[in-house]
Order: C-alpha cells, then sequence, then structure tokens
C-alpha cells in the first residue's frame, strides 16, 4: 500500500475470517490490507461483501461497459484502490483492458464507441453532489441498453459510489494488483478545462 490507512488494519479472526483470507488468495494471491482495515466491523464487511458479489454476478449489462462505468466512477471520485483493482479484475475475466486502461482519460481517448461514452457520462453525472444525470441521458440510455441494464448500471454505479467513497475516507489507497500481473499504467485523467470543446 503506498500511504498508511487511517484506521490500522487488524486481524482477520474467526471463521468469516478464515473464509475471506481463503477466498483473497485464491483471486488476489494475498489478503489485501484494506480488508484488515474493515475487519474491526465484521458485520459491515459481510454485509458490504455480500451486495458487492450479488451486485457484480448481475448480468443484464454487458461486462465491458459494466467494468468501463464503475472504473469511470473510480477515475471521477479518485478511488486508486477502485480503479486499480477493477483495472486487474478486467484483466483476469478477459474484458478490454486496453480500453479499460484509458478510462481515466476516456473524454480524450479515441478507442470508445458513442455507446460506451454515453455509459461513462451517465457514471460520471451521477456521481456528482448532487447527481446531475438528465432526462436526455437517461432516455437515451434506456433505447440504447433497455430497462433492466440501466438500472442494473445505475446500481452498479451507486455501489461503486459507496466503496469509492468510503476508501478514501478512510486512507485505503492502491495496492498494486495491476502491477502484480505487469499490466501497462493507467492512462492519466486529463482535466476537463483541458479537452478541446467537442472532445
Amino acid at each position: 500500500m503506498t500511504t498508511q490507512t487511517r484506521i490500522p488494519p487488524t486481524e482477520l479472526t474467526g471463521m468469516f475470517g478464515s473464509v475471506v483470507k481463503l477466498a483473497a488468495h485464491r483471486m488476489l494471491g494475498r489478503v489485501p490490507e484494506s480488508m484488515g482495515v474493515l475487519a474491526h466491523h465484521p458485520k459491515l464487511m459481510r454485509a458490504s461483501m455480500g451486495i458487492g458479489r450479488k451486485i457484480d454476478a448481475l448480468d443484464s449489462l454487458d461486462q465491458n461497459l459494466s467494468s468501463f462505468a464503475v472504473m469511470a466512477v473510480a477515475a471521477n471520485i479518485g478511488c486508486s484502490w477502485c480503479l486499480d483493482f477493477n483495472y486487474y479484475k478486467a484483466h483476469n475475466e478477459g474484458l478490454d483492458e486496453v480500453k479499460a486502461r484509458e478510462v481515466p482519460n476516456w473524454r480524450a481517448a479515441s478507442v470508445f464507441t458513442s455507446l460506451e461514452r454515453d455509459v461513462m457520462a451517465y457514471a460520471e453525472a451521477m456521481s456528482q453532489t448532487p447527481p446531475a444525470v438528465t432526462d436526455e441521458q437517461s432516455a437515451a440510455l434506456l433505447e440504447q441498453l433497455g430497462p433492466a441494464a440501466l438500472i442494473e448500471l445505475t446500481a452498479k454505479v451507486a455501489f461503486m459510489n459507496m466503496s469509492s467513497r468510503m476508501n478514501i475516507a478512510l486512507g485505503i489507497h492502491s495496492e498494486g494488483y495491476a502491477d502484480s500481473c505487469d499490466l501497462p499504467a493507467l492512462a492519466s485523467k486529463v482535466p476537463i478545462a483541458n479537452l478541446a470543446p467537442d472532445a
């Protein structure tokens, strides 16, 4: 981890802790330090992981669109842990990692389709305070995706907002998952003011 968390990690203990450690080793090769932070509140950790797994398993929305949307949220909010983990996850799930690495700079990158751009714009608009989703954005995505996929997109963006904001508040940062499998670095986010008007 690049910086210390605001609450020092504690040991994952008991049967639940053993299951979490086993699953983490199987999925990531190690137990993330961030899990040690959440281990201070096992009930919350269990609830968060449970809903996260259920939301992640939904399949009405294309997996690449889902990946780009949650990464756009993480980049917009500034959660380096979420960006790193979801880039690593895209790689391991056989998704389009070339596009995934460009998500932080999606407005300037030329690799995305108009639908992918619409999905990431929706994800960013949802992540504003207050949310800035327009009727036009919603109607365009409803026509392109259908109601089930749009609802799923909205839920995944909402859950990533919760996770990203919680990680940032707790001082949880990138743990180098993408580095561990030699993925190229994520693109740098270009400030919107530096983009051409039609970007």
